[in-house]
């Protein structure tokens, strides 16, 4: 066997979708989510990269590119390291390694400084061997909404669904995020010891906009974004349906505010609890930390610069989660 490591690009996504539908169960529908997320991005095109045993596709890997903003205001261009598939025909022959390592090699010629991601407990030791570094694992909260909580919270830890479930409650991204005001909203936000997404209207519409992903807007009014809103969407998690709260975002970051939008997702998202990251163990919320839940945080270099790594305490949950 001889693999050939080449860039990739949206000629190829043919093939990497057929790729996926043997290797990942996906189906047509993905298609046009492919080009959405790796095309349209608008901190720039994901660099890809594609394994080949002469003309045959046995590997793609993805970065999907990102971008932070340090305490002082620098932007700091990174990549999350997402999708990955290997034909099943050419698993345990280190075509997933190969693809990373020559994407490490080449990422900083796409400007990025820094990769990061989740992994599973199973992928893990393999980035360590690879350089990357674990910051710890994200600090998962929950507030449970219904009375079946208690019923099916223990098949909670089974792995999510792909697709969300529909909710009707609240407002489509597509419907509110046109409005100057969110701009400022969104540079109302308090400063943070860490990195924190470089979020802009551009992003928030590209982010939540694809209506495949079913997110779901919480008004603080019911009226205007630019007064606060919440990003949320559900899914079912074994017999669990789980709200996912991805984003809070109120002026200057007003406690009393983001409670009262915390609260407001929770009651539209139908849910048997919400789930976001937090930073204080215990709120008013109440939502309550859960320990040794979330996945491990992990990220490498990539410029000799060695920019600071993001941490748990300044991602949200619209950061990290697999979409």
């Amino acid at each position: 066997m001889t693999i050939t490591i080449r860039p990739a690009d949206r000629h190829d996504f043919a093939e990497i979708l057929t790729l996926a539908r043997r290797s990942l169960g996906w189906t047509d529908r993905d298609a046009s989510f492919l080009e959405w997320k790796h095309l349209e991005n608008p901190f720039g095109a994901s660099p890809m990269w594609v394994a080949l045993d002469g003309a045959r596709l046995a590997g793609f890997r993805a970065f999907l590119r990102w971008e932070f903003v340090d305490p002082a205001g620098a932007v700091v261009r990174a990549a999350r390291a997402v999708d990955t598939a290997t034909d099943p025909d050419y698993q345990g022959r280190g075509i997933f390694t190969r693809l990373t390592l020559e994407a490490l090699e080449q990422l900083a010629n796409h400007g990025v400084e820094l990769i990061f991601n989740t992994p599973n407990e199973k992928s893990r030791p393999g980035y360590l061997k690879m350089g990357w570094r674990d910051v710890g694992r994200l600090k998962v909260a929950i507030m449970p909404t219904s009375w079946r909580f208690a019923v099916v919270v223990a098949t909670a830890r089974n792995r999510a669904d792909r697709w969300p479930l529909p909710v009707t409650a609240g407002w489509r991204p597509a419907d509110l995020f046109d409005e100057e005001g969110v701009e400022s909203l969104v540079e109302s936000q308090p400063a943070y010891d860490g990195l924190v997404t470089h979020r802009s209207l551009e992003f928030l519409r590209w982010r939540y906009g694809h209506p495949k992903l079913g997110y779901r807007i919480a008004l603080l009014d019911n009226e205007c974004p630019r007064y606060g809103f919440a990003v949320f969407r559900r899914r079912r998690r074994g017999r669990a349906v789980e709200g996912v709260l991805c984003e809070v975002l109120a002026p200057s970051g007003h406690k009393r505010a983001r409670r009262h939008l915390v609260r407001r997702a929770a009651r539209m998202s139908q849910a048997d609890y919400l789930i976001t990251l937090n930073r204080p163990a215990i709120t008013s919320d109440p939502l309550v930390r859960v320990p040794g839940v979330g996945p491990p945080l992990m990220w490498r270099p990539v410029s000799e610069a060695l920019p600071r790594s993001p941490t748990s305490d300044s991602l949200t949950m619209g950061d990290v989660e697999l979409f």
